[in-house]
């Protein structure tokens, strides 16, 4: 099963990188087994202040979200998320909100994240992908 963080959704919309943007979208209208973590739908929501000024009104954003969940199976957290999520974080070292987005993912069964910042390999189960980078296949 495969997951994508905020920046691909974010990229689908941010026309200051068109290469990026024709990237994610491809990415997002062809991802197999592909789910939308409910972490990662509120940072694209929260995120719609920061790219007001690029048209990403909050209307904007919480229309876009529901073409993703129409797109992508969506993914809630469960209880043991946030224990999950604080075990990652301090075995691993990786921030708060990172460990989050992990444990989630781990416990919806994905196992590939594509991302152009989370750190790759962190996780045992985890294969994380920059879509973004030469050579990058899904």
């Amino acid at each position: 099963m495969n997951a994508v963080d905020t920046n691909v959704l974010l990229y689908s919309i941010d026309q200051r990188d068109l290469v990026k943007q024709a990237r994610a979208r491809e990415l997002l209208r062809g991802l197999a087994d592909g789910v939308l973590l409910w972490q990662v739908g509120c940072e694209f929501v929260a995120s719609a202040a920061r790219f007001e000024r690029l048209g990403l009104t909050r209307e904007r954003a919480w229309d876009r979200l529901r073409d993703m969940r129409a797109m992508l199976h969506v993914v809630m957290p469960v209880e043991g998320t946030w224990d999950r999520a604080e075990v990652l974080q301090q075995k691993h070292q990786v921030s708060f909100w990172d460990a989050l987005i992990f444990a989630a993912a781990l416990d919806a069964g994905v196992t590939t994240i594509f991302s152009e910042d989370l750190p790759g390999e962190a996780i045992p189960g985890l294969r994380v992908i920059n879509p973004f980078a030469t050579g990058a296949t899904a």
